[in-house]
């Protein structure tokens, strides 16, 4: 878990003073320790030095030296997995998909309000930091040939070791915490992304997509993570042996 239990800092990244100082404000404001900075390279050499310091990291897309995206990108890459939240003046429903699956924890657009940004930020740390809901004793979730070893946090599929995004990991341990039961893509995005948007559901899809491409022997034929037409998805507990 980034950080001592009892500090709060968060690491925003924006070019703009006028947004770093509002947003410092407003989290200082909350109880968090802000801190700033303005270069996306040396905001992830500050954060890959020290990747235990910060709780949580506010990141803007438009970025000198290196952009948001990359910045998220790498972390991830180098396995730091401090809660990401990508700021941009962008709102294409592609751009919210890419910060999405390349790691980021959110995606706020600006212009925003700064209250909701730090709302968001403390649902997103009430997300990561909550505990597991239904672990089993084991520490362990199978299911036919996928299985999920919470206490490595690691998935294997016929045998072989699977690497999934943190996005991906949680939605698949949240179906395999629930098979055969249906999910909405509302469900979804509030266990997930800690948020109900209706013109986000789609977001669940393309992780969906992911998943199937990452665990099933045929994705386009999937016994495991199936579509429940008009409503949401499932996982089938009879796996590849089902109808």
């Amino acid at each position: 878990m980034p950080g001592p239990a009892d500090t709060m800092t968060v690491l925003i990244v924006d070019d703009e003073p006028a947004i770093q100082t509002l947003v410092a404000y407003n989290f200082t404001r909350a109880g968090f320790v802000a801190e700033t900075e303005a270069d996306g390279l040396r905001a992830y050499e500050r954060i890959r030095e020290e990747p235990n310091k910060y709780r949580i990291v506010i990141l803007d897309v438009m970025l000198p030296g290196l952009d948001g995206m990359e910045v998220c990108r790498r972390l991830r890459q180098d396995r730091i997995y401090v809660p990401i939240i990508l700021l941009t003046a962008r709102d294409e429903e592609i751009d919210r998909i890419l910060g999405l699956e390349i790691g980021a924890d959110d995606y706020v657009t600006k212009p925003f309000s700064p209250r909701e940004l730090v709302a968001r930020a403390k649902a997103v740390l009430r997300r990561v930091e909550a505990p597991p809901e239904q672990a089993s004793p084991r520490d362990e979730l199978v299911i036919g040939e996928v299985r999920m070893d919470l206490a490595r946090h690691e998935v294997w599929v016929r045998g072989r070791r699977i690497n999934l995004t943190p996005k991906e990991y949680e939605l698949l341990q949240y179906f395999m915490s629930n098979p055969d039961r249906v999910l909405t893509r509302d469900q979804l995005l509030d266990r997930i992304w800690g948020y109900t948007v209706a013109t986000d559901t789609r977001m669940v899809d393309v992780h969906v997509s992911h998943l199937r491409e990452k665990i099933e022997a045929d994705p386009k034929s999937p016994v495991y993570l199936r579509t429940v037409r008009g409503v949401g998805y499932k996982f089938s507990s009879a796996g590849p042996d089902g109808d």
